[in-house]
């Protein structure tokens, strides 16, 4: 009886440890449409929906700033058949410029990206279709690029699986992709196959801790058989790999660290988490934007610090 009490005791300390190791998370829902991507560049937050026309930027303090055309339409929503389906946004330095990437999920709509002039607000479109050619020809048998972020150089992206096709997958590459050169090369990393049959979790974004050399990634659970379908929202996750910029080379990855958002907090429940930016590091901590696509042409946007290292609860 004694060793049951010490127990329960010791479940009660490991529970209450994990959600005191997440920081108090801030909320705010946004009439914008079906939020897929965020960037955090010098102290202002990019938003791209996967069906919206204009990038939302936003300060700090999660206020509307301004919003920036990108497609041309007139319409808020763009019809699910054709839009471009820009699930994933990465800043590149040396050019000042968001790049903003189509899924592939659905040819040849979905085959193309935007570079994003932050000073001028010009847009260029890319053409993705070399690069997920090559990635089909990799043997990754339905693409749906999620999120993208750069690690020691390399650009990362990751395609998300689904329950008929349970598989993720990082795909690393150099960027002459963009500049219409074809003699640019990928690798494959599979994750881990997942043990539990009855859902999947599917990885929906990629961000880099670059000062703890951490990869964070956004995953969700969505009870759907392909990559072009909505499905019922399940929960959400984060998964954190250490030292991934050792790691580009594996055969494999899996991640040691997962944070259930929905057990940490319940406004979580029901949040279709899309993608995570990392807004600073301090001390122990790594400070986290992350945003919610609920499918109902709104979106939510949280803000909320994890610690670096992994806690003895999780």
């Amino acid at each position: 009886m004694k060793t049951f009490y010490f127990i329960l005791i010791l479940f009660f300390i490991f529970s209450c440890a994990q959600k005191g190791s997440i920081s108090p998370i801030e909320i705010k829902k946004l009439e914008y449409p079906s939020a897929s991507s965020i960037e955090y560049i010098d102290g202002k937050l990019y938003l791209m929906g996967d069906d919206a026309t204009n990038l939302l930027v936003l300060d700090t303090n999660l206020n509307i700033i301004d919003s920036i055309p990108i497609v041309a339409n007139s319409s808020k929503r763009l019809p699910k058949e054709t839009k471009p389906d820009l699930e994933a946004a990465v800043f590149r330095i040396d050019s000042n410029e968001i790049l903003l990437f189509g899924s592939g999920s659905l040819s040849p709509y979905r085959n193309l990206g935007w570079k994003h002039k932050l000073k001028t607000k010009d847009n260029d479109s890319i053409n993705l279709e070399p690069l997920y050619l090559k990635v089909m020809d990799s043997g990754i048998e339905q693409i749906n690029i999620e999120g993208a972020c750069f690690v020691a150089g390399k650009l990362l992206f990751v395609n998300r699986g689904n329950k008929g096709y349970r598989h993720n997958h990082l795909i690393i590459t150099d960027e002459k992709f963009l500049n219409d050169d074809t003699s640019f090369q990928i690798s494959i990393i599979p994750f881990a196959p997942q043990k539990h049959t009855a859902s999947f979790k599917g990885i929906s974004g990629l961000c880099y801790a670059r000062e703890s050399d951490l990869l964070i990634m956004t995953v969700s659970t969505e009870d759907t058989e392909n990559s072009y379908e909505d499905g019922a929202i399940g929960d959400s996750y984060l998964w954190i790999i250490d030292n991934i910029s050792t790691k580009v080379n594996n055969r494999a990855l899996g991640s040691k660290r997962v944070i259930d958002l929905g057990y940490i907090d319940a406004r979580f429940k029901g949040q279709k988490i899309e993608s995570a930016t990392v807004i600073g590091e301090t001390g122990d901590l790594i400070h986290l934007a992350m945003v919610a696509d609920n499918d109902d042409g709104s979106s939510t946007i949280f803000k909320m610090s994890i610690r670096k290292t992994i806690s003895l609860a999780e």
